[in-house]
């Protein structure tokens, strides 16, 4: 199948699984994570309808940044994100899904004030408390955000979580409900620098649970785009 055989493909998956939740299907975005996949399968991609396009390396958004490849799409970026490689994303991005330490929140507020601008972000909760995943502790969340006008350049708009591999339908829907009422949960803070409205939840093997529980965004590479040949990765990079 085409590329924009897929996004349609996907897009109907999604609102099938929006409305069986009884859900408006507008509620939900795709977000197509563009990983290893050229400028050009990204312009197809957004051709197809994919308004939001989600990076996880900072050389591939470099790259593609390059070479004009989003336009017509929000930038997202969804990957692990070093301190010393802030201020080559913050302000080329629409919103940064992937603040994972206070550290990291520090070094992007304080980028984003030297660019006098304000950068959009996502908290990323480690939900399953995986030894290998970064992300916040769940209980951590809350006393963070009672703090987060310490960080003035930057706006919470929403929580990520990247949950254990789900090896049965309904596995990670425990994750998804925990996250959808922390999500609640901050939503209710007032706070200048808080307008919460992104729950970035769910990728290809357990999106439909993740919409169930919530979930305004899900994370779709391969269906999107076919499989990645990590074969060849080095040489793309």
């Amino acid at each position: 199948m085409s590329i924009a055989e897929n996004v349609g493909k996907v897009l109907a998956e999604i609102a099938e699984s929006a409305r069986a939740a009884g859900r408006d299907p507008g509620e939900i975005t795709l977000c197509a994570a563009t990983k290893m996949n050229d400028a050009q399968a990204v312009r197809e991609a957004i051709r197809a309808g994919v308004r939001v396009c989600g990076e996880n390396r900072v050389q591939e958004l470099t790259a593609k940044l390059a070479e004009n490849a989003y336009e017509g799409a929000e930038i997202h970026f969804i990957g692990h994100l070093q301190t010393n490689k802030v201020k080559q994303v913050v302000g080329k991005v629409n919103l940064i899904q992937s603040v994972d330490s206070e550290h990291l929140l520090t070094a992007i507020s304080g980028e984003a004030r030297r660019q006098g601008i304000i950068q959009d972000i996502l908290l990323e909760i480690n939900i399953g408390q995986e030894a290998a995943k970064s992300g916040f502790g769940a209980e951590e969340i809350l006393p963070l955000v009672d703090k987060i006008d310490s960080f003035p350049n930057i706006r919470l708009r929403g929580l990520m979580a990247i949950p254990p591999i789900a090896r049965n339908p309904g596995d990670n829907l425990k994750f998804f409900l925990k996250m959808r009422q922390i999500y609640v949960d901050i939503r209710a803070k007032k706070k200048d620098n808080v307008s919460v409205d992104c729950l970035s939840m769910g990728m290809s093997g357990d999106f439909a649970d993740a919409i169930a529980a919530g979930s305004t965004m899900v994370r779709i590479g391969t269906a999107v785009f076919g499989a990645r040949d990590y074969t060849t990765a080095h040489q793309k990079m």
